[in-house]
């Protein structure tokens, strides 16, 4: 049975691994320090562990704590880990910006949830209303091995397909890729045009359009829109569509946006988010 040390354990997206952690054959010790974390673990009947025991004993050591706050946490515990235990963090983050101390005699491993997609097919309301993924709609991963031989790689498989389930498919990428993906292609690109888009649905509203109108037409529009251009249907827009959009390119982005997936360049996404 392997022993499994998880740092972070009451917070936001810790207590999303611990209520899976529950579920498994794993020996879980659990590490939090902040008081709403200490509360979190209190209402599931989670007992904390101290970290000079947890960390030696650890057959995998789980970062889920803030990136800010990880360098510092993993000067601290990367020492205390054992020989041929397997570190993991669950972004690419700080292993990016060398907040990791490297360690010869262990291996480390980053995984990090895909969450639910927008045409999971769920068989009830309440796991289609799953967004996040890790209660009970199916999501993928993406794995990454930052250092050490293939069996960390597979153990950190078998670690994050416990932490997130369900899981319907896992990844294989490198640290380079999975930043790409996160933060440029969903954080920078992605999230900021949903938040224009959420503006535009705004000044609608603003303007006297019924609200429920407005959320309706754009999120409808919005799903076929994004079932077209990943050919999840057999089907294009209009010749006026392509027009507008054509014409609106310019307008909505400055020339060499794409800049964003250089690797230069997310470097310093990474560093602007500390």
């Amino acid at each position: 049975m392997k022993t499994i040390t998880l740092l972070g354990a009451g917070g936001k997206m810790g207590c999303r691994l611990t209520d899976n952690f529950i579920k498994t054959h794993y020996k879980i010790h659990s590490l939090e320090v902040s008081p709403k974390g200490l509360d979190n673990l209190h209402q599931r009947g989670v007992a904390v562990s101290e970290m000079s025991q947890a960390v030696p004993e650890a057959d995998v050591v789980i970062l889920a704590v803030p990136d800010v706050a990880i360098g510092k946490v993993a000067r601290e515990v990367v020492p205390m880990m054992k020989p041929g235990a397997l570190l993991m963090t669950l972004d690419p983050a700080a292993p990016l910006d060398d907040q990791l101390p490297p360690r010869d005699d262990i291996g480390c491993v980053i995984a990090h949830p895909c969450h639910p997609s927008v045409f999971n097919w769920e068989p009830s309301e309440k796991s289609f209303r799953d967004f996040y993924g890790g209660i009970s709609a199916k999501q993928a991963i993406v794995v990454a091995l930052m250092w050490g031989s293939e069996s960390y790689y597979e153990l950190g498989v078998e670690v994050s397909a416990a932490m997130y389930a369900p899981v319907s498919r896992v990844h294989r990428v490198t640290l380079e890729e999975m930043a790409m993906l996160e933060p440029a292609l969903v954080e920078t690109l992605a999230q900021t045009c949903m938040e224009v888009v959420k503006e535009g649905h705004d000044r609608l509203v603003a303007a006297g359009v019924p609200k429920e109108a407005v959320r309706d037409f754009v999120l409808g529009h919005l799903r076929i829109q994004i079932a077209v251009l990943f050919g999840d249907v057999n089907g294009t827009f209009s010749d006026a569509a392509y027009k507008i959009s054509k014409r609106a390119k310019p307008v909505l982005f400055k020339e060499g946006w794409q800049k964003i997936f250089d690797m230069a360049d997310i470097r310093e996404q990474v560093r602007d988010q500390g």
